[in-house]
């Protein structure tokens, strides 16, 4: 059975690299906007199948793994911020804060067109940082294409002082403790 990451990510594809399975890579050409009137937890679940879906046309016999993310403050969407500018600005906004992460996973069997999804939120909470903390953070790390522009899996850690959720993994961009659940049911076992 072929195993599919619908998914140009880096991270991503570190994170199932620790799977040790075997699998491709393929990357979704779709729009990722926001509906109107679309909640978040709605969009990420969303946009992950259809991340899956739209692979799945090239691998008729496949596992398709489809993941979407969006980090939350208070009400304001944190994207990547692509400068140091704006991520100087994202962290200043999050010092003393709550960010949510809300993660969407599908496992897409093309096979018998049946998906598996869900929504795995994960939040962090910021410590007070000094503009001095932030700018040394941002030189060491420059996270520009990390939404909410910190690398957990790095010095981003420093930046917290406490974390919530089910799998920290998810922070990352990709549940593996849902996806292996979701794995094992589709019949590919992990372990």
């Amino acid at each position: 059975m072929k195993l599919i990451l619908g998914s140009s990510s880096p991270y991503r594809r570190e994170l199932l690299d620790r799977l040790g399975l075997d699998y491709e890579c393929d990357s979704p050409e779709i729009n990722e906007s926001r509906l109107e009137g679309e909640s978040v937890e709605a969009m990420v679940v969303r946009l992950a199948e259809a991340k899956a879906r739209a692979v799945a046309g090239r691998h008729t016999d496949a596992l398709i793994i489809g993941s979407d993310q969006v980090a939350v403050l208070g009400e304001q969407i944190l994207g990547k911020p692509g400068s140091h500018d704006k991520a100087f600005e994202q962290l200043k906004q999050a010092s003393g804060q709550f960010v949510t992460f809300h993660t969407g996973i599908c496992l897409y069997d093309s096979r018998n067109n049946t998906s598996q999804i869900d929504r795995i939120p994960f939040a962090v909470q910021f410590r007070q940082l000094s503009d001095e903390q932030i700018e040394h953070y941002l030189q060491r790390e420059q996270p520009y294409n990390c939404a909410g522009s910190f690398k957990s899996e790095g010095l981003g850690i420093a930046l917290f002082e406490r974390m919530q959720g089910e799998d920290p993994n998810a922070l990352i961009g990709l549940p593996l403790i849902r996806l292996i659940s979701m794995l094992e049911t589709a019949g590919l076992q992990v372990l």
